[in-house]
């Protein structure tokens, strides 16, 4: 439907609703009232079903529709990607929404569904829009037609806040031109199990990293919460990220001390940062599902923390509770211990309505435990100025969605993302030396490039490796051997192709790593629910790497993953490693550029890289005991630690001193340290700080990073970058996991990554 007429439908509504209300205008309908007061005075006037319709969430018609013709019931039962609604059909949807008995939606990947889904709310008997939640987890990409950045691995890579601002900002510009609301981001899981497939949607293994980026990317998405803005939802509450088998999903046993000095911190930042939504995680956290887990959702977020939004459930999880958990004995009760337990919204079906009503209606859930829910949910909901603007122009949503800002934007964002690993002088490429280049790989020429969570892009918005190397380097003979896109069905008779013309070429390029596309999504090998028992390379990749290098001319490896791929072999063998995470759109053209020359290298590793699963966990911010006995035959140290990554340029880092050696307990210090570039061009490094708490009453990691900063530097030129030391950065929890700032000596480091080599030492004591 256009927006011709939306006007008029919209000052009918009004009239309706006056009219049943007296003659009247409802205080709900007036924009100029508090929200708080709108919210009591709609909350009044509705009826039990339609409170608890508000508090659940359906997919939309099209993704019902096409999942009805193509999977069975017995399909849905471990499928967390598709859904419809067996015995129910898209128009039994529609009509509920019609009476008001849906309050959201998800899967609503068009401006038209979105807009006609919105129109059936408004013909409801109090004209409540609902609220369309989508995954735009790395711009609006589970979408067509949207900017594709980086996965948030690859963003947080860049260690650039502003960066990730500026992302979510853009995001949520895209996201209101389609008449989305709500994204399923940021992702503030602390990721420690590399065979887990959800590591690109996070920001990697360290806290403080997580927490930065997750609170920039919060508040660049819900800015002052208005009509302008889309809210924020943190997620996955809580211990998914270092699940016991590495699957997703998988149960969670972790200490109340791990829980809260790891895995707790973004979120509390979150909350802290305002984010009005929370989403519970797929596991149980020690024996209760966090679905239905009341330390998680009351005590700790509510409570401790404050969080005043409302909590969503993840995909049919609420009834996991019963048919996967087995901690409640039918449905229904599934649904009355994770409402009791906090929960607010159900992510999505069709029983919840009429279960939650009977729960009301016994006596077993007070009427007034559904108005707290409702209450959250209408406040957004009038924040976010659904009631003014419940629709999207379809005339001029083009004109904001791929818009030149934004493709900018995804461009650098690739760029910065991408983490030159291994250089042995081959790199930056001459176009005059090697002037006849072999390029091939299922990464070559795909747009697995995109990553998780995107749909289907046009061919026109979206550069290939090999696309970006011929853009590049016009003058170079690239030439091209296919592997397809399917690792695990790769053609050995390619593979030796492959080989063959390596001989001929001057020099080789592999773009090799994982598949991600959700269109093929039980063919994936990473992403969602697509989790692995080993690291390596699926299929002939190593083997082709092998027969590639083995033609005597020098190779390069990219890699396309969201994951830490363990590539000892091609590390030890090859004279140049490039991981280029999931860049995006454009991540072809910033790999080219960044393979000739034409951008130098800047991002870090935010995550370690193992060599193995047999190494797994392997983190920088390990205990001092971790290692104090080795691996027999194989190495217990990292292929390549976190806050690794190499430039075309040498950084000196020196001078690193403190501006006092002693502190009482709520003082401060000042560290400072002085960073050369020695290279020819001009280049960005990431500085990294630091801490160890040398002894203490329990144990404490040998380091962990507690500031970082990105700066720009000339050839020859000296930069004196200061950070402080303030009391929170040496805080932890005691023996009674109680905050505290103990006394004795804090070692200082910083350097150019998590490696000891790496790192310039200093320390002070606290009195």
């Amino acid at each position: 439907m256009k927006n011709i007429g939306l006007l008029t439908m919209i000052t009918s509504v009004v009239t309706a609703v006056s009219s049943c209300a007296g003659g009247d205008a409802p205080v709900y309908l007036d924009a100029s009232a508090p929200a708080a007061k709108r919210v009591e005075d709609l909350l009044s006037r509705m009826t039990l079903e339609e409170k608890v319709g508000q508090m659940n969430q359906f997919v939309g018609l099209e993704h019902i529709r096409k999942n009805e013709a193509s999977l069975s019931e017995e399909d849905l039962k471990n499928n967390t990607a598709n859904a419809f609604y067996p015995g129910f059909t898209a128009d039994s949807v529609a009509e509920w929404t019609r009476q008001g008995l849906v309050g959201s939606f998800l899967h609503v990947l068009t401006i038209e569904e979105a807009n006609y889904l919105q129109s059936l709310a408004l013909q409801s008997r109090l004209a409540i829009p609902v609220i369309f939640g989508i995954d735009a987890i790395h711009g609006n990409a589970n979408a067509p037609d949207n900017t594709v950045y980086p996965t948030n691995i690859g963003l947080a890579s860049s260690f650039d806040t502003d960066l990730a601002y500026r992302i979510a900002r853009e995001t949520a510009a895209e996201m209101r031109a389609m008449n989305m609301h709500w994204t399923f981001n940021p992702n503030v899981e602390v990721a420690r199990d590399p065979r887990w497939g959800r590591v690109g949607e996070t920001y990697g293994e360290d806290p403080y990293l997580v927490t930065k980026m997750g609170v920039a990317t919060v508040k660049g998405y819900q800015g002052d919460l208005s009509s302008d803005d889309v809210l924020a939802c943190i997620k996955h509450f809580v211990g998914g990220s270092q699940p016991i088998n590495g699957t997703n999903g998988s149960p969670t046993d972790l200490s109340e001390r791990t829980i809260r000095e790891v895995f707790f911190p973004p979120f509390e930042a979150g909350v802290d940062a305002g984010t009005m939504s929370l989403m519970t995680a797929h596991n149980e956290l020690n024996g209760i599902p966090c679905h239905s887990n009341e330390w998680l959702m009351e005590e700790v977020a509510r409570g401790e923390w404050g969080f005043k939004g409302f909590v969503v459930s993840d995909w049919m999880d609420i009834e996991h509770i019963y048919d996967l958990h087995a901690t409640a004995e039918n449905l229904k009760e599934a649904f009355y211990q994770s409402i009791m337990a906090g929960m607010d919204m159900h992510m999505h079906g069709v029983y919840w309505n009429e279960y939650v009503c009977e729960l009301v209606r016994e006596g077993r859930i007070p009427e007034s435990r559904i108005d707290e829910s409702v209450r959250r949910i209408l406040d957004i909901k009038f924040r976010l100025g659904l009631f003014e603007h419940p629709y999207a122009d379809e005339e001029t949503t083009m004109d904001v969605r791929l818009c030149d800002a934004h493709r900018q934007t995804a461009l650098e964002a690739a760029r910065k993302s991408i983490v030159l690993l291994k250089n042995d002088g081959l790199l930056p490429l001459s176009p005059e030396k090697y002037r006849r280049v072999l390029v091939t790989g299922i990464n070559a020429d795909d747009h697995n490039i995109l990553g998780d969570w995107s749909a289907d892009q046009k061919p026109e918005n979206v550069t290939t490796v090999l696309e970006g190397l011929k853009e590049v380097s016009p003058e170079t003979d690239f030439v091209f051997v296919d592997q397809g896109w399917d690792p695990r069905n790769m053609s050995r008779r390619q593979v030796d192709r492959a080989a063959s013309l390596a001989r001929t070429c001057d020099l080789n390029i592999v773009v090799a790593g994982e598949y991600m596309y959700r269109g093929r999504w039980t063919e994936r090998t990473s992403g969602e629910d697509t989790d692995r028992s080993d690291i390596d390379l699926v299929g002939l990749q190593n083997e082709l790497i092998e027969k590639v290098h083995a033609s005597g001319k020098p190779t390069v490896l990219v890699l396309i993953s969201g994951r830490p791929l363990g590539v000892e072999w091609a590390a030890e063998h090859l004279p140049a490693l490039v991981n280029a995470w999931e860049p995006g759109m454009y991540g072809g053209q910033a790999i080219a550029e960044i393979l000739y020359g034409k951008v130098n290298p800047s991002a870090k590793l935010a995550v370690t890289i193992p060599r193995s699963s047999g190494q797994v966990q392997m983190i920088y911010n390990h205990k001092p005991s971790q290692y104090f006995h080795p691996y027999a035959v194989t190495p217990s140290t990292p292929l390549y630690p976190f806050g690794y990554g190499l430039s075309y340029n040498e950084y000196e880092y020196s001078d690193l001193s403190i501006d006092r050696t002693e502190i009482p307990a709520d003082g401060q210090v000042k560290v400072s340290v002085k960073v050369t570039n020695h290279g020819a061009m001009d280049g960005d490094e990431i500085v990294q700080l630091y801490i160890r708490d040398r002894f203490s009453q329990v144990t404490r990691p040998v380091k962990e990073l507690k500031d970082f900063a990105r700066i720009s530097l000339e050839p020859g030129e000296t930069k004196t970058v200061e950070f402080t030391v303030t009391p929170d950065k040496l805080r932890f929890l005691d023996k009674n996991l109680k905050p505290i700032v103990e006394p004795g000596e804090f070692i200082v480091m910083a350097g150019s990554s998590s490696a000891d080599e790496d790192l310039l030492k200093t320390s002070f004591r606290v009195k």
